[in-house]
């Protein structure tokens, strides 16, 4: 097909975060994002233009179907189109819940980085709702958002984030006072940046 996406990369690595943490995974970074958030770890400013031939071509050279669309924001490039083109692949998309997802998302892990309201506008229901946190940050109560299978506390790494990250215990205290007052809450620490994968 020669739709084309502006992709940053393509790879296979483990989730490091959320529920699916540790299962093999390949990762088709999409470029672009309606967000500048400070503490972003990842580059998504430019991309490469690929057709969705040689994007699965890419895909194809590893054993896992399981697909993690992220970025940047990838509700800005993806549709069910898209999706259908990769038959047979289970989808699971990381988002900033500022849109809708397509329906032919089989998991929905959204980082919000809008209030709850919106969130409530976009989606009925989420597998994963994980925030990254920094000490002092005013966390939503539970009831305030989509129903959810998991909530989630994400500590934000400090160094520099897309090079030498490391733990900021102050975050991660934060987080486990929170985790403490609200146990529906748990705890998400990026285990691919302990483990140094990518």
């Amino acid at each position: 097909m020669n739709r084309k996406l502006s992709v940053v990369e393509i790879f296979n690595s483990i989730q490091g975060e959320g529920d699916n943490v540790g299962k093999s995974a390949t990762f088709i970074r999409l470029s672009g994002c309606n967000k500048n958030c400070s503490y972003c770890d990842t580059v998504w400013e430019t991309g490469t233009e690929m057709t969705l031939d040689e994007i699965k071509a890419e895909i194809d050279k590893y054993t896992t179907r399981f697909l993690i669309w992220t970025g940047g924001e990838p509700t800005l490039q993806l549709d069910n189109e898209v999706l259908d083109y990769f038959q047979g692949c289970y989808h699971a998309i990381e988002t900033n819940g500022t849109n809708p997802v397509p329906s032919g998302i089989n998991y929905i892990s959204c980082s919000p980085k809008v209030g709850a309201e919106l969130l409530r506008k976009n989606f009925q229901h989420l597998d994963e709702i994980r925030f990254p946190v920094i000490k002092g940050d005013a966390i939503p109560s539970i009831d305030t958002l989509p129903k959810a299978n998991n909530y989630f506390l994400s500590p934000v790494f400090t160094g520099e984030a897309k090079k030498c990250p490391e733990i900021n215990f102050e975050n991660l205290n934060y987080c486990l006072e929170i985790i403490q007052s609200d146990p529906r809450w748990r705890l998400s620490v990026q285990l691919h940046k302990l483990l140094n994968v990518q």
